[in-house]
């Protein structure tokens, strides 16, 4: 497409006073824009597919140089950076040194806050808010939330926080696509699929609205009769108060068609100049433009490259995730009180076959980590075995509840950990490289971290039915490259040992955990060439470490090398160091992991190169350090 309006000067100005005409060809270069990049680069298309008129009504009217909106998680940002002179840049999205898929105020002035993780726009938006007013300024200020994330806890703690702010100017635009990632659960989706049906509501609305419009306003007196009116409407259609924000103590506004720009503008404009919280409730479809994504908007969430006229293909590959979820199928057939849970992720993280095997033994929480954590503490003290499926990055939003209420009560919680390492694209708010640390600092908890789909069967099945308390098992995402190589082990018990890898000789020892042995298999076979002779040893279990067996393996060598894709502070080289010095190791140990530092987008070779842990910078290290000494 030859883009008329796109990569043009689109000042606040000059997007206010374009005409209805040229408003409906600056959403159709959006989502060409869009869908040719995501196509290219992988991104998240369906969310950002059906934000497009909402985010052009929203820059026709606010201003985006001096006005401060704040996107929910990011999925619905892309416009706004095309929008926001971002257009020239747009092809590097999510690349190394490219234009991120989220909003980073470092890379923009007209982002107003880094986002990635759900439910944070309101509690955000509204310090943004009471700063302004402490400041004396008058930026207006816009928090853009989806409907997913209305099902996490935060969003609420702000809402009534906010409500209760009854004099804060601040605009809430709830972005309702019934979605999140998986399809919305719970209270929060049935009551606004209620709302959006209520087209009995919203004619009598319009009309009594604009019956009351022609009545000069008498001050605070009239508003409450408004209000009230209101109130009584909704209460002849439903036979009930529907509107709990307004309960809250916010101004609500809708449904609202989110794909009708010329009404979404006079909504905003007639929002504009209340000094109250208002939430105005947008209807949108999520994929809107595409008919793949309006079909499937799950599939087509979060995408990797793909052909835009045949769309998204599954991998015929068996992945980590696809792997646990056989191996969750496995134990749950076997054990009957172990039960599936998952955060709005049942797709993502392989629980979907489970949910439909095990109907009602799979529970889906919604986008709310802290209440899965804590629900199956509850549920593990009451005899069941709960699995709890989790990305890595989204599982330390519930640190407090796996120490509280799993850890303190030793409860046997089985914690699936995905995604764990680099992930590639989606940069440093998705990449899971602190579990280890954190898991590491709690009483009782277990890690174990396979290597392959047999390693992960195994870990499985011992997290499940043979290890006490909670136990975290961490893969990564994607294929296992192993396969042809051969399982690290078969028998259970083995799982327990330090594993050779690789035997050449004494010069040095590398020590390592799951995927990240490629890694150092690599920088071993580099010291051969170079004349150095070393073991690789893989670990599964990373606590409670088996310090014995390990020094029986290290044997004589002097040096020993951990390497491991998470943080070095608290990480298990760290823990292994110690325990090897209490243990009385008199040879040198050095960690190799990340340092602090934020790994940004790219591809997951390029954070290992950007972490110094990819295989040459490893093997030039220990060289060096062998040679040096």
């Amino acid at each position: 497409m030859d883009y008329k309006l796109l990569g043009t000067d689109l000042t606040p100005s000059y997007l206010a006073s374009l005409s209805k005409r040229d408003r409906e060809l600056l959403c159709a270069e959006l989502r060409d824009k869009i869908l040719t990049t995501v196509s290219h680069n992988g991104g998240h298309l369906a969310s950002n597919l059906g934000a497009v008129e909402l985010t052009v009504s929203l820059l026709s009217v606010f201003d985006y140089t001096k006005d401060k909106i704040v996107f929910d998680v990011g999925h619905q940002s892309y416009s706004y950076k095309l929008l926001t002179g971002r257009f020239d840049k747009f092809d590097t999205l999510r690349q190394q040194d490219g234009i991120s898929g989220f909003p980073r105020r470092q890379e923009s002035p007209y982002d107003a806050f880094d986002t990635g993780h759900s439910s944070t726009s309101i509690s955000a938006a509204l310090g943004m808010a009471r700063a302004r007013d402490l400041q004396g300024k008058d930026e207006y200020v816009v928090a853009v939330i989806g409907d997913g994330a209305m099902t996490g806890g935060l969003a609420y703690e702000a809402l009534n926080d906010l409500g209760h702010s009854k004099n804060t100017k601040m605009l809430v635009i709830l972005n309702d696509n019934e979605m999140s990632i998986d399809k919305n659960v719970g209270g929060m989706s049935k009551y606004l699929k209620q709302l959006r049906i209520s087209s009995g509501y919203l004619s009598a609305k319009k009309n009594t609205e604009s019956f009351l419009n022609k009545i000069p306003l008498l001050g605070k007196g009239i508003i409450a009769i408004i209000m009230g009116i209101k109130r009584l409407i909704r209460f002849f259609v439903y036979g009930k108060n529907t509107s709990m924000f307004e309960d809250l103590g916010l101004r609500y506004y809708g449904p609202i068609d989110g794909h009708d720009t010329e009404g979404l503008i006079k909504a905003f404009n007639a929002v504009k100049d209340l000094n109250v919280p208002v939430l105005m409730h947008i209807v949108t479809k999520k994929g809107k433009g595409y008919e793949f994504a309006e079909r499937n908007p799950s599939d087509y969430h979060g995408v990797s490259p793909f052909d835009i006229e045949t769309g998204v293909k599954p991998s015929p590959k068996l992945t980590y995730t696809g792997a646990f979820s056989g191996a969750l199928l496995e134990a749950a057939a076997r054990n009957k009180s172990v039960v599936g849970i998952c955060a709005a992720m049942a797709v993502g993280t392989g629980m979907e076959a489970f949910s439909y095997k095990y109907p009602s033994r799979f529970f889906d929480c919604g986008i709310a980590e802290e209440h899965c954590v804590t629900m199956a503490g509850g549920m593990a003290a009451s005899g069941m075995t709960p699995v709890v499926a989790i990305y890595s990055s989204f599982l330390q939003r519930a640190y407090d509840q796996i120490l509280h209420d799993v850890c303190y009560m030793n409860n046997h919680v089985v914690f699936a950990v995905d995604r764990a390492g680099f992930v590639g694209n989606d940069g440093h708010t998705h990449n899971g490289i602190h579990d280890i640390s954190y898991l590491n600092s709690m009483p009782g908890m277990t890690i174990l971290s396979p290597r392959d789909y047999t390693d992960l069967k195994i870990c499985m099945d011992q997290a499940i039915n043979k290890i006490d308390g909670p136990v975290a098992v961490r893969y990564p995402r994607g294929s296992s490259p192993y396969e042809e190589d051969g399982p690290l082990y078969r028998d259970p018990d083995e799982m327990y040992k330090p594993h050779v890898v690789s035997d050449d000789g004494d010069d040095y020892v590398i020590i390592t955990t799951g995927l990240f042995g490629k890694v150092c298999d690599k920088a071993a076979s580099i010291l051969k060439e170079n004349g150095f002779n070393g073991k690789v040893i893989c670990l599964t279990v990373l606590k409670p470490l088996n310090t014995s067996d390990i020094i029986d393996v290290i044997g004589k060598s002097r040096y020993v090398f951990t390497g491991e894709e998470g943080i070095l502070c608290g990480g298990f080289g760290e823990n292994l160091k110690l325990e090897l010095t209490r243990a009385g190791y008199t040879g040198r140990v050095d960690n190799f992991a990340i340092e602090d530092q934020m790994i940004r987008a790219g591809t997951v070779q390029q954070q290992l190169e950007r972490a110094g842990l990819d295989a040459e910078s490893m093997a030039s290290k220990i060289k060096a350090i062998i040679t040096e000494a």
